[in-house]
């Protein structure tokens, strides 16, 4: 979650770190810090709350030199203050350490250390390394960090610097990500690519186990074992511009709209001349696919739901059994999976700690993992045997939105790759939906054209303390989704049920004035969920009403309804949800929340 950046050069490193922070702010943070080494020694600056406190701070009290290293603390260990926000330090204050991930068996490290006499001045975990650091140092950067890297266990990325060794740094990592940037006469190290774009477009990634040593002149990587590792770099194709705003008021809305364009992308370079869908990055055979008597789809969040519509799909399209699972309950409920199981990871990132570890669980039961990600490269990619990327683009917003319709997408040509090859079903329906699923771009692009009803709904909702979001089969994903954006960024109480499940205990919460959201787009259900809002209707509910043009009962018993384009019942998802998102978006505006960097959440959750 936490944001690192060090560097090394000829430039002024408080002016790259901080920059390079800037890039880092979507991954949620409640403090900063800055240590740099001048002629004087190592300098620092750290501050709770937003990064701006650590800018201001440091434009009236500039800290100048060419190595530093910079990080924005989400709290795991200690609350969020000044004391506990990184960079930490040893005792003589001549080492700092910056730190993303969690030091397991740091309290049995700081039990060692405090009967050696060291003091701690924080309740974090990362204070540990240091002093950890410090009791092994003998003027030798990366032959400590091979001491210190053999003790400590847990979840890390650290970056370690010396004011004994003014041009250098290094860098270790096991399982929190870190991306070296190559540079002439100058190297970066960051938790994320955005960080380093402005200064350079060759990147590698660290592997778990791996020590990077960092100067000017070069980055040379080892494994655990002290063996050096051939990195190759990589070329960034994506623009520094597409991490920013480009002209909107907050990340999120432009995300919103530049869902067509992900859409598009993620579709048009897996269509080959004839039409059929190709997939390159998946290796799976006839053979492979009918090996398989289940499929699991395990995720976290927004990426579970897109997972839970990806069942259904798979299962209508396909006909083989699917089962969903939360990327944190799953491999403590021991999963019936074996080599006759295909597991399917999502994760916007890449790099969620929850499903990195379902993907291991799995492959030590012996599964096939197929990944949909949207981060080549990332630590899910690089351990899964297939990989779907979604070519969404760098997402900032903390509320997922563009990962979350290309995450669809993957679904759906996933699933139409295996029916085909499977033979359950026929190439005409085949090309019908090929046909209508790239069609779905432009629809949405028509759609985002006008947000007028969505904020009529927001203005209605705004002050209310609770709402309820009802759907049917596939719709009841989506209901889950749409309530999700709005606890997100609005705070406002949601849930969503599915609708013959109202009269089972939910319908109890309805009283005069409750909203309800029903989103109803599947032609043979749209009874039955007239049915249903007519139960809360009666019981006082101000319901709206999410349905496909052309529909003419929702009007009859609804206060208001959203039309969205008529697409095929399965396709549905893709359109009815964006309804959804903008609706949290203007809600979470006209309350006068940061859409973009909600309270307590982060972007990357790379801690379990």
């Amino acid at each position: 979650m936490c944001g690192i950046v060090g560097y090394v050069g000829k430039r002024n490193a408080q002016e790259v770190i901080i920059s390079g922070l800037e890039k880092l702010e979507y991954r949620g943070y409640d403090s900063a810090g800055i240590a740099v080494i001048t002629e004087n020694g190592l300098e620092s600056a750290k501050f709770k709350g937003r990064l701006s406190v650590l800018a201001d701070y440091l434009a009236e009290h500039p800290i100048k030199g060419t190595t530093g290293i910079g990080h924005t603390r989400w709290a795991t260990h200690g609350v969020p203050s000044d004391e506990n926000a990184h960079p930490h330090f040893n005792t003589a204050k001549t080492l700092a350490v910056i730190h993303n991930g969690i030091i397991e068996n740091y309290q049995e490290i700081k039990a060692m250390l405090i009967e050696k006499g060291y003091v701690f001045r924080s309740q974090t975990d990362t204070e540990c390394v240091a002093h950890l650091f410090d009791l092994y140092y003998d003027g030798d950067l990366l032959k400590t960090a091979f001491k210190v890297n053999s003790i400590i266990r847990g979840t890390y990325a650290l970056l370690i610097c010396h004011r004994d060794s003014p041009d250098e740094f290094v860098a270790l990592r096991n399982e929190a990500p870190l991306v070296i940037g190559y540079g002439e006469g100058e190297n970066f190290v960051a938790s994320d690519i955005p960080a380093v774009l402005e200064y350079t477009r060759q990147v590698a990634f660290l592997e778990n186990g791996e020590i990077a040593h960092v100067t000017a002149d070069g980055v040379t990587v080892y494994n655990s074992k002290g063996d050096t590792v051939k990195k190759e770099p990589f070329t960034v194709e994506w623009t520094l511009e597409a991490a920013t705003k480009g002209g909107y008021d907050h990340f999120m809305l432009k995300e919103i709209h530049e869902q067509p364009q992900g859409i598009r992308d993620t579709i048009n370079t897996r269509i080959d001349a004839n039409g059929y869908i190709k997939l390159d990055d998946i290796k799976l055979t006839k053979a492979d696919i009918e090996k398989f008597d289940k499929i699991y789809v395990v995720a976290c969040g927004t990426a579970y739901h897109a997972g839970c519509v990806g069942k259904y799909v798979i299962e209508k399209l396909a006909k083989i059994p699917v089962m969903c699972d939360i990327a944190s309950e799953y491999r403590y409920s021991d999963p019936f999976v074996d080599d006759k199981t295909l597991v399917i990871v999502v994760s916007q990132s890449g790099e969620t700690a929850d499903t990195l570890a379902a993907l291991r669980e799995s492959k030590r039961k012996g599964a096939r993992i197929l990944s949909i990600t949207n981060v080549v490269g990332s630590s899910i990619a690089r351990e899964s045997d297939d990989v779907f990327y979604t070519w969404a683009g760098p997402e900032v917003a903390v509320a997922s939105t563009k990962a979350y319709t290309t995450q669809l997408v993957a679904f759906y040509m996933i699933a139409l790759n295996m029916a085909l090859a499977k033979g359950t079903i026929d190439e005409a329906g085949y090309f019908e939906l090929v046909s209508q699923l790239k069609n779905t771009a432009d629809l949405l692009e028509e759609m985002l054209k006008d947000d007028s009803e969505e904020k009529e709904v927001a203005s209605l909702i705004k002050d209310k303390s609770a709402l309820f979001y009802l759907g049917r089969s596939v719709d009841m994903q989506t209901a889950k989704e749409m309530a999700l954006k709005l606890k997100e960024i609005s705070y406002i109480y949601a849930e969503s049920f599915a609708g013959g499940e109202l009269k089972h205990g939910p319908i109890a919460l309805i009283e005069p004035g409750t909203p309800v959201i029903a989103v109803s787009t599947q032609t043979a259900l749209v009874e039955k969920m007239v049915s249903n809002i007519q139960e809360v209707k009666r019981r006082g509910a101000f319901v709206i009403g999410i349905g496909c043009e052309g529909d003419t009962l929702l009007k009859g018993v609804c206060d208001k309804v959203i039309y969205v384009p008529k697409v095929d019942d399965l396709l549905a998802p893709l359109v009815s949800v964006v309804p959804g998102q903008l609706i949290a978006y203007h809600t979470s505006l006209m309350k006068g929340y940061d859409v973009d960097k909600p309270r307590n959440l982060a972007k990357s959750v790379t801690v379990e």
